[in-house]
């Protein structure tokens, strides 16, 4: 018989490979950020209703050509923004969809505003793509994943005069019904509204993919 201590040395590489391989295939989220693109925020969620904490990227481009002075004479990161989602999985993560530039830089110019701030919320297995803009009111798409992609299936945006509701809009891309509600108490206070409903049937051959959105400054959702 051999001694045992050799025969764990000669075992002992063939594990650490196993277990050094094992690693190696394991995909952290900065593995997924192209090169010349930085991370710009991330925001955690179950997106596939499997029970893992999904990651939703969002990412920014690092082009230095990018960084102007704004009119105001100030230097600021003109950048255009995108997003990178990432199912977990038992060995990291796997890439679920991505679209590196269909967000524009958080320092546009918003004219006699602030430009609206975008963030991202993950809840009851959708995403939601939400933009804020004060007191002029905010912009929402919602993202569900189905056919192997981010599917836009609703869209949901209130007009604002301050704390006043002038309207609010949501649209239903899969059941085709849009909602429009006008305040119609023109010396509404804010919390005093008074709604009218409209109800239409909308138009659309397909559901619009994310990885097909080349700026959602462009969507046009009023169209419908």
């Amino acid at each position: 018989m051999g001694n045992p201590m050799n025969r764990i040395l000669k075992i002992l590489p063939v594990f650490m490979l196993i277990i050094l391989g094992g690693r190696a295939q394991e995909s952290g989220p900065k593995d997924f950020i192209p090169k010349g693109y930085m991370e710009f925020e991330t925001y955690f969620g179950d997106l596939n209703k499997d029970g893992q904490e999904d990651l939703v990227l969002l990412i920014k481009k690092t082009d230095t050509n990018n960084v102007v002075k704004n009119r105001f004479d100030k230097m600021v990161d003109r950048n255009r923004r995108g997003i990178i989602v990432l199912f977990k999985s038992k060995d990291g993560y796997r890439l679920a969809d991505k679209n590196y530039d269909c967000f524009s830089s958080e320092n546009e110019d918003g004219g006699v505003y602030f430009p609206p701030e975008l963030s991202i919320d993950i809840r009851d297995g959708k995403m939601f793509i939400h933009y804020a803009h004060g007191r002029y009111g905010y912009w929402t798409y919602t993202f569900r994943y189905q056919n192997e992609n981010f599917e836009l299936i609703g869209f949901d945006a209130s007009s604002n005069r301050g704390p006043i509701i002038t309207k609010e809009t949501s649209i239903n891309f899969v059941a085709k019904k849009k909602l429009t509600k006008e305040n119609t108490n023109e010396n509404a206070e804010g919390g005093d509204e008074i709604f009218k409903e409209t109800w239409n049937t909308i138009e659309i051959e397909k559901l619009l993919k994310l990885s097909e959105i080349k700026d959602f400054d462009e969507l046009g959702m009023y169209h419908y």
